[in-house]
């Protein structure tokens, strides 16, 4: 593995932990094992773009929670910048959900 992918990759994880401090506030599990988090990509001017969803489109954090998102990811060391896509396609369902997740709510 070349050394820039590697640097990437381990952007990536870094950026990963830090989303998993941020929670759903209706629900006690954080976002990334939620299944909110559909990808994080990172170019190689160290960018990152981190395209997500919201459990409906009528969360009531709809309008802070990206900033939140975003926020964590651009403070990772390493990044430049980061940027949130919300989208709502596909959309969220529990079946997103990592075990973890779904285990701590009591679905498995």
């Amino acid at each position: 593995m070349s050394e820039a992918l590697r640097d990437k990759e381990e952007l990536k994880a870094a950026i990963i932990e830090a989303m998993k401090s941020v929670y759903d506030p209706e629900i006690p599990v954080d976002i990334y094992e939620l299944g909110l988090i559909y990808e994080v990509n990172i170019d190689d001017a160290r960018n990152v773009e981190i395209i997500m969803t919201l459990t409906s489109p009528s969360c009531p954090v709809a309008g802070s929670l990206p900033q939140e998102v975003e926020d964590k990811a651009a403070g990772v060391q390493g990044a430049t910048e980061a940027c949130v896509e919300l989208v709502f396609e596909p959309p969220w369902n529990q079946e997103m959900m990592s075990e973890e997740a779904m285990l701590e709510l009591g679905f498995l």
